[in-house]
């Protein structure tokens, strides 16, 4: 669930607004939404979200996957939003598909032999098409695949399908280049038009799987990234519409109260009890206006933000995706060993017990396994002229 992008071209004294290669506050708003996505799991598992008025709000937090998709989306669309604008080049195939693999399969494989193995409601149903869907990250597509301890990576499968989809819409938008570069920002906010309607589709599918949860249904949080992306280039320094997406009191008031509405019956009943189609549709699109309002005034302004940019912020954001891969794994071995029964109560509790354990986990999976392929991958990068 995460995306670095530490090689975008140097801007030209031209360009309207300076991507930076690092944004220090992304990283610290992607250990928000890791932290984010734990907090609603304990909320789930402890039924927390059945309380009246806390309890919608709290199942609610899963938003924080918008928040992800968002970041993937501005961060690795960021350089052929560059590229069209003539101020460096995008990376190459096998330079992407080779950090992006690196970035994300090993640890994840990790998590999957260690719950599939160790943790025994998952061992228990662990054959063979659980075990391949699983490493394969095809669980959205293969019916009861989803187990104990893993069930959050239906995400990681979406976010997986965006990276192997991102070239081709690279490809696609080729032609939008130098002078038409300009028809960029409509054919982004094309794409999410398009695609928010994915859930009013009768797409056929086997039994005990859903197309709402394969990536054409979630390419509209992806696009508000893409969308940062391009405006990044486009939005002139000083402008109306700086001082209007890049004032962080409007755009997080605007998060704020799309959030809020998420979780009401507009966005469809809290918990596994499936929507409507059309309650769909409201809850991506709501979903978009978070992911973007929360991220706009960290991209499109230069000012900092001491508190997203703190030593603490910047340890939880690199460990953000191993939060995000163990915190199940570790919130079903806290019940038995802290004699807790699920769905008993004990939020509090539980959710301090997860945050204890799962920080430690990640680091750990972030130094061990992390950043040591990811070193390994940058053995064959070639100099770029």
């Amino acid at each position: 669930m995460t995306a670095t992008a530490r090689t975008d071209p140097a801007p030209d004294a031209a360009a309207p607004v300076r991507p930076r290669s690092f944004v220090p506050a992304l990283e610290g708003m992607r250990g928000l939404a890791a932290l984010g996505v734990l907090l609603t799991h304990v909320a789930f598992q402890t039924a927390a979200t059945a309380i009246p008025v806390v309890g919608p709000i709290l199942s609610r937090f899963d938003m924080a996957v918008a928040l992800f998709f968002g970041l993937s989306g501005f961060l690795l669309w960021r350089p052929h939003a560059a590229a069209a604008r003539g101020l460096g080049a995008a990376p190459a195939a096998g330079y992407y598909f080779r950090h992006r693999a690196a970035r994300i399969l090993p640890a994840y494989w990790v998590v999957v032999a260690v719950v599939l193995v160790l943790l025994p409601n998952a061992a228990a149903t662990a054959g063979l098409r659980v075990w391949v869907s699983n490493l394969l990250l095809l669980q959205v597509f293969v019916p009861l695949t989803l187990t104990d301890g893993l069930t959050q990576m239906w995400s990681l499968s979406v976010e997986v399908a965006f990276y192997l989809v991102l070239p081709l819409l690279a490809l696609a938008m080729l032609r939008l280049r130098g002078a038409a570069a300009r028809w960029r920002v409509p054919a982004v906010l094309a794409l999410a038009a398009v695609t928010l309607g994915w859930n009013l589709l009768p797409v056929p599918t086997p039994d005990a799987i859903h197309a709402d949860n394969w990536l054409p249904g979630y390419l509209p949080w992806f696009a508000a990234g893409m969308l940062l992306a391009e405006l990044a280039y486009v939005v002139q320094p000083g402008s109306r519409w700086e001082r209007i997406a890049g004032r962080r009191r409007w755009m997080w008031t605007l998060a704020l109260l799309a959030f809020l509405l998420s979780a009401t019956e507009l966005a469809g009943p809290p918990g596994l009890v499936r929507a409507e189609p059309w309650q769909y549709v409201v809850k991506v699109g709501l979903g978009a206006l978070i992911g973007f309002g929360l991220l706009a005034p960290l991209v499109l302004c230069d000012r900092p933000r001491p508190l997203l940019s703190a030593p603490v912020a910047l340890a939880v954001g690199r460990w953000s995706y191993g939060i995000f891969i163990w915190h199940l794994a570790v919130l079903w071995v806290i019940f038995p060993v802290f004699g807790i029964l699920p769905f008993s109560g004990s939020f509090a509790k539980v959710l301090l017990l997860t945050v204890a354990f799962t920080l430690p986990v990640a680091a750990a999976s972030y130094a061990l396994v992390e950043e040591p392929c990811r070193q390994f991958a940058r053995r064959f990068d070639r100099p770029r002229p």
